[in-house]
């Protein structure tokens, strides 16, 4: 079954805020979304779980000069409509006051062209059976024991497939809609040698399911994962450069983003509050906000709030130039939206000359760090402290897997003194971003 036309959300939009209006709002804003998705888990070669889903739901927040309430539904009924929009409003009439609170400026509002915003090929449906994604699945599996002998087991592989449709709009007359699709494969799987097992896993995702990589080739590359991992024991602490491979390089830059965001900010729970204009990652350093890449994880023209997207330089030859607001953030420091009251939109971290194998080379000894766990970033004093797992190397060659360590540092002292970053940038996610390879930290194991 396929999704409404936006024009038919845009209606619900209309009602929810003319209700609000009606009923005394000074201002208000409604986003009503609906998606679909099928999702296929196989495990040893038999379907383990089929999943259709769809949802619909309307948020309504209303303002009461600055006083704010919100409500939400999946009846978009009149009754429904109708209900919401009352609750919201008797939120708002019993809530405090704030003066941050409101809509953001009407000037700031995305500006389509005559003929509508440009198309940034976010959507490419699929037209995925149960019976094609269980055929994925399994393949993907069967590549994964076929890459080496000592898989053994799975963990499941999977096929996926979303499709999305939202509309935004506020009383500022401002109305804008995304729609977008979503697929994915992927594969998890155990090794064992003796008594010792190590997983490992693999996936792709693309907004157009053609650009995924093939289940052969997502399979064998989470059997060859797992089998690395075989004969993984810990070091002694030692302080030695770390290699990041570009899926954990860009959870630090989250870490970054994260610092740079405006709850952090007005909180006073960031290490990089009233940074803007100093020096913050090394020189050699570029960071951009990309959101009108075509068919990316992050690509968009507005933000929740309908303020523009903007094409920005986050940090300059290592200098950084601005924060990550939305309108309430904006005030609270007395500055203006960024258009990020949704969050950041495609982050590229500018690529080096060099891939992860060359700085491998490069680093000559240290660290490979393939996964990361733990929670142990303080993100008032930058305090970094996570358990680790990945290759010991030497002499720019991988000697041996290792697990059940911790690497440790400050993400100031980590950010300034960042060595390198690679060409070999994984663009599945909102961070596009390379191996980084960092200054000595502190490793600590047995």
């Amino acid at each position: 079954m396929s999704l409404p036309d936006p024009a038919t959300l845009e209606i619900c939009a209309a009602r929810a805020l003319e209700a609000a209006q009606r009923a005394g709002a000074t201002q208000a804003e409604s986003s009503v979304a609906t998606s679909r998705a099928l999702t296929v888990n196989v495990r040893q070669g038999e379907v383990e779980s089929v999943e259709f889903q769809k949802d619909r739901s309307l948020t309504l927040t209303v303002y009461f000069g600055h006083r704010m309430g919100s409500a939400s539904t999946a009846d978009l009924s009149d009754a429904g409509i109708t209900a919401t929009v009352a609750a919201a409003c008797d939120i708002a009439r019993a809530a405090g006051e704030d003066v941050c609170l409101g809509l953001a400026e009407a000037s700031q509002m995305a500006q389509a062209p005559a003929g509508g915003f440009a198309d940034l090929s976010l959507v490419h449906p699929w037209a995925l059976t149960p019976d094609k994604a269980t055929d994925l699945a399994c393949a993907a599996e069967a590549a994964a024991f076929a890459a080496d002998s000592r898989v053994t087991q799975s963990e499941g592989a999977g096929a996926d497939t979303r499709e999305g449709l939202s509309v935004y709009a506020n009383s500022h007359g401002f109305v804008g809609h995304r729609r977008s699709t979503d697929h994915s494969l992927s594969c998890s799987v155990i090794a064992k040698a003796g008594e010792k097992m190590q997983n490992g896993s693999y996936y792709s995702s693309a907004r157009d399911a053609s650009a995924l990589l093939s289940p052969q080739t997502i399979g064998t590359e989470a059997g060859r994962r797992a089998a690395a991992r075989l004969g993984a024991h810990s070091l002694s602490t030692r302080s030695a450069a770390v290699l990041l491979t570009p899926e954990v390089a860009r959870g630090l830059i989250g870490q970054f983003l994260s610092g740079i965001s405006g709850g952090a900010l007005y909180r006073k729970a960031s290490f990089l509050l009233d940074k803007i204009g100093t020096p913050v990652f090394a020189p050699h350093v570029h960071i951009h906000q990309r959101p009108h890449l075509k068919g990316a994880a992050g690509s968009a023209w507005f933000d929740g709030e309908g303020v523009a997207a903007q094409e920005r330089t986050l940090i300059d030859a290592g200098q950084l130039t601005g924060y990550l607001l939305g309108s309430y953030a904006a005030r609270r420091l007395k500055m203006q939206s960024t258009g990020n009251a949704s969050g950041a939109f495609n982050i590229v971290v500018a690529p080096g000359d060099l891939d992860h194998d060359q700085l491998r080379r490069q680093m000559h000894t240290g660290l490979v760090v393939t996964g990361l766990m733990g929670q142990g970033v303080n993100m008032v004093t930058g305090d970094y402290s996570r358990g680790a797992e990945g290759f010991w190397v030497e002499n720019g060659e991988i000697v041996h897997p290792v697990e059940e360590v911790t690497i440790a540092g400050n993400l100031s002292e980590m950010f300034r003194s960042l060595r390198a970053v690679g060409s070999d940038v994984d663009t599945r996610g909102l961070v596009r971003c390379g191996s980084l390879l960092l200054a000595p930290m502190t490793v600590a194991g047995s």
